[in-house]
C-alpha cells in the first residue's frame, strides 16, 4: 500500500472528484483513477460508490480514511524531520489564510518572507478561519493564519498576533445613522447582515447581544467581509466591520457598548514536526506581532 495511492484516495474523498484531486496533486484524471484502482485492488475492496456525477466512500473508504490520513501524516512528519536536519530552508509550505487576512495583514508578510526565502514553493489556500483549524486538526495543513476561536482545540496551539476591532456600520441613510450613543437595544430593532451562523466573528456579535438578553436579526449572511461592506452600503441592514474595512460608503455608529475585539493569528498542530520553512515563517510572523497583540500563545 504505497504513500502516492493513499494521497490519489485522500485527494479524492476530500474533494468528491477525481478531475479536482489531479489538479490539487498536479497528476492526470487517468492516473488518479489507476492509483485508486491500485488501491482497491489491493483490498480487495471498492473505496467509492459513482452514482451520477456523485462520488461518495464506501465502507471500505470510511474505515480506511482514517488509517490512510494518520500514515500519510507520519511520512510526512518523518520526511520533514529528516529533511530539518540540513538546516536548510526550502521545499514546499502549506499555509492556509482566511481572505481578510490574506488581504490586509499578509501581504508585507509574504513580502519578506519571499525575499528572505526564495527557495520555499508557499501552497497557499484561501479558507474561512473554522475550515482552516480542520485542516490543521487533520494534519493537511502545516499552518494557518486566522481568527482565534474562542476555545483552543487541544493538541492545537494558538498565537494570537493582531488585534481587529470591530465597528458598528450601517448605511448613511439607514435609520440608526440619526442616532447618538444608540443602545444594544435599538440596534436589534433592525435586522443585521453578518457572517456565517458557524463563524468565530458572528458568534462574538451575536453572543453580545445575548448578554443582555437580547436576540439579533439576521436578515443576509456571507463570510466575505468586502461583500457584508457593499451589502451595507445598499442600506440592507447594520453590521461589524474592522477599521481596515472602513470609507466613505458606510456610516460608523455610535454604540454605547465597549469595543469588539476579535484576536489573529497562527496556529499549527502541537504533534506535527514543523518543516524549516514552517519555523522561518513563524520567525517573520512574530515580527509582525502588534506592539498592544497579546504575546501569550494559547493550547
Amino acid at each position: 500500500m504505497d504513500t502516492d495511492s493513499l494521497r490519489a484516495f485522500v485527494a479524492v474523498a476530500d474533494s468528491g472528484s477525481f478531475s479536482q484531486a489531479a489538479e490539487r496533486l498536479f497528476l492526470t484524471q487517468s492516473a488518479i483513477s489507476k492509483r485508486i484502482a491500485a488501491l482497491e485492488s489491493r483490498i480487495d475492496a471498492p473505496l467509492f460508490d459513482r452514482i451520477g456525477r456523485r462520488i461518495t466512500l464506501t465502507e471500505a473508504g470510511h474505515t480506511l480514511m482514517p488509517r490512510a490520513r494518520q500514515i500519510l501524516a507520519m511520512f510526512e512528519d518523518t520526511q520533514r524531520a529528516l529533511t530539518n536536519l540540513s538546516g536548510r530552508v526550502h521545499g514546499r509550505l502549506s499555509l492556509a489564510t482566511s481572505h481578510h487576512i490574506g488581504l490586509h495583514r499578509l501581504p508585507p508578510v509574504l513580502a519578506r518572507y519571499r525575499k528572505r526565502w526564495p527557495e520555499v514553493s508557499l501552497d497557499m489556500q484561501f479558507l474561512d478561519s473554522e475550515q482552516a483549524y480542520q485542516g490543521v486538526q487533520s494534519g493537511a495543513l502545516e499552518l494557518a493564519l486566522a481568527t482565534m476561536a474562542p476555545q483552543t482545540p487541544v493538541h492545537i496551539t494558538a498565537a494570537p498576533l493582531w488585534v481587529d476591532r470591530l465597528h458598528f456600520v450601517c448605511a448613511a441613510d439607514h435609520p440608526l445613522a440619526h442616532g447618538t450613543r444608540l443602545s444594544l437595544a435599538a440596534l436589534a430593532e433592525f435586522d443585521a447582515v453578518l457572517p456565517g451562523e458557524q463563524t468565530f466573528t458572528r458568534a462574538m456579535v451575536t453572543d453580545a447581544f445575548e448578554r443582555s438578553g437580547l436576540t439579533v436579526g439576521v436578515s443576509m449572511s456571507t463570510n466575505y467581509l468586502e461583500t457584508i461592506r457593499m451589502l451595507v452600503s445598499t442600506g440592507l441592514g447594520w453590521s461589524v466591520l474592522p477599521e481596515t474595512l472602513l470609507d466613505d460608503s458606510i456610516h460608523c455608529l455610535d454604540v454605547a457598548h465597549p469595543p469588539i475585539e476579535r484576536p489573529l493569528g497562527y496556529l499549527f498542530h502541537d504533534h506535527r514536526t514543523l518543516s524549516n520553512a514552517a519555523r522561518a515563517m513563524l520567525e517573520v510572523l512574530e515580527a509582525s506581532r502588534e506592539t498592544d497583540g497579546n504575546d501569550i500563545a494559547t493550547r
